[in-house]
C-alpha cells in the first residue's frame, strides 16, 4: 500500500474555492469552508448547525435533532472550559483553531489529513481496504463501507494507535465516520454505504457531492 502525500500547502486552494487553513482539521468543514458555504474563521453555531441539518437531507423533527447534536458538537470544539464555551454559544465556533482543541485526536484515527493539511492516499487506500462492493442507487457497483465496516475501520484505528489511544477516542469517533455516513451515505438501511470514490474526492477537492449541496443555499457572494 502506497502512503504518497498529495501535497495541499496551507493557504493553498484548488481553482474556484477559498484557501481554508490547516489548523481545521475536520474535512466536511472543510468542503463548506473552500466553496463559501460558511466562514473561514468564526461562525455562529446556529449557522454551522443550519449547514449540517441541511446537508443531512432530514425533515421536521430529524432535522431538528441533526442541528442539536451538531450545535452541542461544535460548542466543545474549541474549548472545555466554562469562559470558553460561553464564547463558542454567544459568538460562534472558531474553524481555523480546532487543531490540538477537544476533538483532535493527534494522530488517532484515520490519518488521512496530516497537521500540515496534506492528505495520504496511502491512508485513503486503507480505508478502501476495510470496504466491499456496493450497489449505487444511481447505477453501477463501488467501493464502500456500511456501518459494520466503519465500525471494523474505527476499531482498527484505536489498535493501530496502541499506547498513545485515549479512552475517549471511541466517543470523538462516533462523531466522525458515522457521521459521514449518515449525511454522504448512498442507499437506505444496513445497505446505507460510505463511498470510498467521495471520501477521496472530499479530502482531496474539498468538494461535495452534488446531490449534497442541492440541499443547501447559495454559497456567501464573493468567494
Amino acid at each position: 500500500m502506497s502512503d504518497q502525500r498529495i501535497a495541499t500547502a496551507p493557504g493553498a486552494a484548488p481553482a474556484g474555492q477559498l484557501p481554508v487553513s490547516p489548523n481545521n482539521p475536520c474535512p466536511f468543514l472543510r468542503a463548506l469552508v473552500a466553496n463559501g458555504y460558511v466562514g473561514g474563521h468564526v461562525v455562529p453555531l446556529s449557522r454551522l448547525s443550519e449547514m449540517i441539518g441541511l446537508a443531512s437531507g432530514e425533515t421536521g423533527s430529524e432535522q431538528k435533532e441533526v442541528r442539536r447534536k451538531a450545535w452541542m458538537v461544535a460548542v466543545i470544539a474549541n474549548g472545555l472550559g466554562p469562559l470558553r464555551v460561553f464564547k463558542s454559544a454567544t459568538s460562534g465556533a472558531v474553524l481555523d483553531e480546532l487543531r490540538n482543541g477537544p476533538l483532535d485526536k493527534h494522530g488517532g484515527g484515520s490519518r488521512i489529513l496530516d497537521a500540515e493539511a496534506n492528505v495520504h492516499e496511502g491512508q485513503i487506500e486503507r480505508l478502501a481496504s476495510f470496504g466491499k462492493d456496493c450497489k449505487d442507487p444511481a447505477g453501477g457497483i463501488e467501493i464502500g463501507l456500511t456501518a459494520k465496516e466503519i465500525e471494523a475501520f474505527m476499531a482498527d484505528n484505536i489498535k493501530r494507535d496502541g499506547d498513545a489511544a485515549r479512552w475517549y477516542f471511541p466517543i470523538l469517533m462516533k462523531g466522525e465516520w458515522p457521521v459521514l455516513l449518515k449525511i454522504l451515505g448512498k442507499g437506505e438501511g444496513e445497505a446505507r454505504y460510505l463511498s470510498v470514490a467521495e471520501v477521496r474526492t472530499l479530502f482531496v477537492e474539498r468538494r461535495l457531492p452534488e446531490r449534497i449541496t442541492a440541499r443547501l443555499p447559495k454559497p456567501a457572494a464573493g468567494r
